[in-house]
């Protein structure tokens, strides 16, 4: 399916899909060893996204991007399991499919993540980059840089800003909050 076949598809992907690229490929490196299965799954993930699309509306590409090549990924993994390159214990090394946290630990997992979310979105676009893709996804400053198109000194910069900046925030919503 080209993309540039319609200008509109092109234009959602390009402002919807592809800045959360750098993310996606940083969290399936913690996940996968071989850059070339990397690179299939993206390319999966966009094809089946873009096919989505085009029959409806999506509320949240960077979540359903996400969770395709998440579903995408699982779908590798099934078949390696299947021809036997694969052991089913091998999967918790994998860490893609993880269901052993208690309600309770996932209630409040997901408020500090929300929490966390905010501080990092009050950020400027460069420094949320960059602080998302060195703390969140542990890419190294020099992956960073050249992800970015920027120089390591600006990285170092940017992610120590932002993480004045979130330091900031979270003493000012504890204050607010009376502690």
């Amino acid at each position: 399916m080209p993309v540039d076949e319609d200008p509109q598809l092109k234009q959602w992907c390009e402002e919807c899909l592809m800045p959360h690229e750098g993310m996606l490929r940083a969290w399936l490196r913690s996940r996968f060893d071989r850059e070339q299965e990397i690179d299939d799954i993206v390319q999966e993930a966009y094809l089946r996204v873009l096919k989505a699309r085009k029959k409806t509306d999506i509320n949240s590409p960077k979540a359903f991007l996400f969770a395709t090549a998440r579903n995408v990924a699982l779908g590798k993994v099934r078949k390696r399991v299947a021809r036997g390159e694969f052991s089913l214990g091998d999967l918790d090394a994998l860490d893609i499919l993880d269901e052993t946290e208690s309600v309770t630990e996932e209630v409040a997992r997901s408020e500090e993540l929300e929490f966390l979310t905010r501080a990092v979105q009050s950020l400027p676009t460069r420094c949320r980059q960059i602080v998302t893709l060195r703390k969140i996804y542990g890419m190294s400053q020099k992956d960073i840089a050249r992800e970015l198109g920027i120089s390591e000194k600006t990285v170092e910069a940017q992610n120590a800003i932002g993480m004045k900046k979130i330091t900031t925030y979270f003493r000012k919503v504890r204050k607010g909050m009376g502690e």
